[in-house]
């Protein structure tokens, strides 16, 4: 049995409704099963996603305000105002600049950006920058990607007698602020054909209406800000993405070619992953970590050299990023492992002093990954007395309600059921943490604390070609509202298997179904190699990709998860010395049986793991379900007894005997008749002495010979004194089988056939036979 630490939820689509968009779409079975999985589940929805155009956009004077703000930009450009960009300091905020910048310098604008750094400003609007900004001269404010909650600088912008114009798509609260004009797309509610617009979105429709026409050359910045906000890839947003990936794939902008670079990828390769996992995070890095300025500067530069060079900064600020991240979270995992209180609270809350505030919110991410519990991190500043930090959440916890009961410790905090953000008297972190607790266990069943993969396209091995998964791709861009599917090959048998990679990390299958075969390769599963037995049904999610080597194609499956809920058999019979197989059983997890006491004497230093003797029958002494079985017990029932009393999930073969008895076998009827009529005619006869000589003569080993000896000696057919064995005349006739040596060896034989000899499958089926007999699954 192979357990996945998640629970997996595979949805089976109607195979009519996979036949009905195969017909009439002429699609891939798997094409059909990926749109059904995203509700596209009829011909006419799934048009809206196969055939999407220019039609997709909204006329940008749709949205409210849209007319009032183009009328004041234009007056701004026709008096020679000074006008000032405040941006955000992530990649949507960045790219909102950026295309706001565009824009209004193509049309001759006197404009600067300003973008508030993280630590010393916060998030939005700030005071002392509004004032900079009228002191400079400033007379215009267009806020990009921010600017809804900016109640109260952009009351003393107008006071100070500067126009704001605010673009923003973050949640409005009741109260908005005193701006001149609002464009949100989602204020006044239902106004706008399209409401989930990133920052950039609702920038990229203002530079449409200033233009008059569509800025193709701004997709580009769209698509980076629309993907790395992770707003859902549907409608506009889809459209926007998929003509934005395009032309980054063709850009003459040198900084596309140097974030290429930087990142090790090709330019005509750029898709949404190579967004979201390489473009995206460097853009977050500036920002996380100081000034997000240099973003800009990058997405600006008009040469190589600033572009390289805007490029390495960036590089170096997520290399930066990414290791403060791993310290954090190693100190994170270590106090939560240390403390008992933290680490039982349903709710882990984890706080210490100097850590990042920009990157704790990529922290929090990863502990949930771990442990699985809703999680908070905060970074405390002792001599400020606060407490400032990032939350995640699990599905079942929405994480703002349940703050929200906290208020009365909790002045500040936002966000939403997975996310949320806070800041608060540092006395006050071991109170949140109980209370929270206390709520989780309102809430959280243990069956809501196991997660949960939702698998949408189950294939079979024959659907899966090199045609399918380039038609798969036809159908992104996928990410949030959209997702990139998880498949799953369910009931295949692996036909070979082998660590790769220098360090044996990775594992290499041919799985199989009745269908067909297919490569698999896991990054990071090496470990797999040993808890995957041959000849059981195994399942696997993960990805599909097309491997080129020397210009052929071939499909394959890309591993993440893997589980079996067969029991599994282990071969390692015939490995004489521990040392052969004891570092690929894992033996903490395993009860370890041996039915001798000889062999725990033979084990216990090499091995140096407890060792169960179950001579007696006594199985309350195992502990697991996966069992390593050392040697052979002295009768079939022994182990029959330990299979129905465990049930193992999991059986480790040994079977190490000291001494077979299957190659020199049972001697025959004849060998005991001819042996006894030569010990009769030579009295006092010297085994001893001539047991060589009498076994190249009747062509029997020593050893069987001494077996013969001993069961005459039993059975009182013969004495030995002194060495010399003489016959006994007078001795009642007796059947062989009477001797216990006799039985004790035609019952060894049988089980080393049975259970050391047979070949893999036929041990396989004892096992199984008696697996059904005592009613496992």
């Amino acid at each position: 049995m192979i357990e996945s630490k998640k629970q997996w939820i595979v949805h089976q689509p109607q195979e009519e409704t996979i036949t009905q968009l195969q017909n009439e779409l002429n699609i891939s079975s798997l094409a059909a099963k990926i749109l059904i999985a995203r509700g596209y589940e009829t011909p006419t929805k799934a048009k809206s996603i196969l055939q999407m155009d220019e039609n997709q956009l909204h006329d940008p004077f749709l949205l409210n305000g849209m007319a009032e703000a183009v009328e004041r930009i234009e007056e701004a450009l026709n008096n020679g105002e000074k006008i000032l960009v405040y941006g955000d300091y992530d990649a949507d905020g960045i790219t909102s600049t950026t295309i706001m910048m565009n824009v209004l310098l193509d049309l001759g604008a006197d404009v600067d950006f300003c973008i508030p750094n993280r630590f010393t400003h916060g998030y939005g609007p700030h005071e002392e920058l509004f004032r900079k900004a009228y002191e400079d001269g400033v007379q215009l404010i267009i806020t990009v990607d921010n600017g809804i909650s900016g109640i109260e600088p952009i009351r003393i912008a107008k006071e100070l007698g500067m126009d704001v114009i605010v673009t923003d798509h973050h949640e409005a609260g009741d109260v908005l602020p005193e701006a001149d004009i609002i464009i949100h797309p989602r204020v006044p509610e239902g106004h706008y054909p399209f409401g989930d617009l990133a920052g950039v979105g609702v920038a990229f429709k203002l530079a449409h209406a200033l233009y008059g026409e569509v800025p193709e050359h701004l997709y580009e910045f769209a698509a980076i800000g629309t993907i790395a906000d992770l707003v859902p890839l549907v409608g506009e947003n889809r459209y926007i993405v998929k003509q934005g990936i395009k032309h980054l794939k063709i850009s003459p902008n040198p900084w596309v070619k140097s974030l290429c670079d930087i990142a090790g990828v090709k330019q005509n390769e750029i898709n949404e992953e190579v967004i979201g996992f390489y473009f995206g995070p460097r853009l977050n890095a500036i920002g996380r970590l100081g000034d997000a300025d240099p973003g800009v500067a990058l997405l600006m530069s008009e040469n190589d050299i600033d572009a390289v060079e805007g490029a390495k900064l960036l590089n170096s600020k997520n290399t930066e990023r990414k290791e403060i991240v791993s310290e954090i979270t190693e100190q994170a995992i270590e106090m939560i492992e240390k403390n008992e209180v933290i680490s039982d609270s349903l709710v882990l809350v984890v706080a210490k002093e100097g850590w990042n505030p920009g990157v704790i919110g990529i922290v929090a991410s990863r502990l949930v990954e771990k442990y699985y519990k809703p999680t908070i991190v905060l970074s405390l500043d002792i001599e400020k007395g606060t407490a400032k930090g990032s939350g995640r959440s699990i599905e079942g916890f929405h994480l703002y309600n349940e703050l929200a009961k906290n208020r009365e410790i909790l002045p500040h905090f936002g966000g939403h059921p997975m996310a949320a953000g806070m800041t608060f008297p540092l006395e006050y972190v071991d109170e949140l943490r109980s209370r929270l607790h206390k709520q989780a266990k309102e809430c959280l069943t243990e069956e809501m604390l196991v997660p949960k993969l939702f698998i949408d396209v189950p294939v079979e091995i024959d659907e899966i070609t090199v045609e399918s998964i380039e038609e798969i791709r036809k159908l992104g861009p996928f990410g949030t509202g959209f997702a990139k599917p998880i498949f799953a090959l369910q009931d295949v048998q692996v036909r070979s298997m082998r660590k790769i990679g220098a360090g044996e990390d990775h594992l290499k299958m041919e799985l199989e179904d009745k269908y067909g075969t297919i490569d698999a390769i896991g990054f990071s599963k090496g470990y797999l190699h040993e808890e995957i037995s041959y000849g059981v049904n195994i399942s696997v999610v993960g990805d599909l990709q097309i491997n080129e080597w020397q210009g052929k194609k071939k499909p394959q499956f890309m591993i993440e998860d893997v589980q079996s809920n067969e029991w599994q058999l282990f071969d390692y019979r015939g490995k004489s010395l521990a040392q052969k197989w004891m570092n690929t059983i894992p033996l903490n997890k395993c009860s370890v049986i041996a039915f001798n006491e000889t062999t725990i004497e033979m084990f216990q230093p090499i091995i140096q793991t407890s060792i169960n003797l179950l001579n007696d029958g006594d199985t309350m002494l195992v502990n697991s379900q996966y069992i390593v079985l050392l040697d052979l017990p002295d009768s079939l029932e022994k182990l029959e007894e330990v299979i129905q009393s465990i049930k193992p999930k999991r059986v480790y073969a040994i079977f190490h005997v000291q001494e077979s008895k299957f190659f020199n076998g049972m001697p025959t009827r004849e060998h005991f008749a001819w042996y006894y009529s030569f010990l009769k005619k030579r009295p006092a006869f010297n085994l001893r002495l001539h047991i060589d000589q009498l076994s190249k003569h009747i062509g029997l080993n020593t050893e069987v010979i001494k077996f013969m000896t001993n069961v005459f000696f039993e059975l009182g057919f013969v004495k030995i004194d002194n060495g010399l064995t003489t016959v006994d005349s007078n001795a009642p006739k007796r059947a062989l089988s009477e001797a216990q040596c006799y039985k004790k060896r035609e019952q060894q034989i049988a089980i080393e056939q049975t259970l050391l000899y047979a070949p893999y499958l036929e041990l396989k089926q004892w096992f199984n036979d008696r697996m059904k007999e005592y009613n496992y699954s």
